[in-house]
């Protein structure tokens, strides 16, 4: 069992910054992904960026490819979502998440085993 547990969010405004974090405990040395989805209100949870965690290559929404890093400190089990020039479309609940078998596929919510309890981020405009 893996456990997760997600901090950072809150209110920004439109163009701002926001880093989310990620701790993960448990068992986590059978991580191989760890990557970030949202869910906006009224709509279905959607892929926002992974990180393969032993060699650090990081994949993107399009959505938020050039605005979004993931960067991740594996001594910390700890993944983040460091959030640039936010939008008010950005606004949604984001959910960390592990997975600990392979798959080409890192935006694919069913690849992913233990998820955390969400942190809610609001954009203003």
């Amino acid at each position: 069992q893996v456990q997760l547990v997600e901090s950072g969010g809150g209110l920004v405004q439109a163009g701002g910054s926001l880093r989310l974090s990620c701790a993960a405990s448990g068992h986590t040395f059978n991580t191989n992904a760890m990557g970030w989805f949202r869910q906006a209100a009224g709509k279905e949870r959607e892929f926002v960026a992974a990180i393969s965690w032993s060699v650090g290559i990081g994949y993107y929404a399009d959505s938020v490819k050039g605005r979004f890093t993931i960067p991740r400190d594996n001594a910390k089990n700890t993944v983040y979502l460091q959030m640039n020039r936010v939008k008010p479309e950005d606004t949604a609940v984001y959910y960390c998440a592990v997975r600990i078998r392979y798959s080409r596929d890192y935006s694919s919510e069913d690849k992913y085993d233990y998820w955390g309890q969400g942190t809610q981020v609001t954009v203003s405009s």
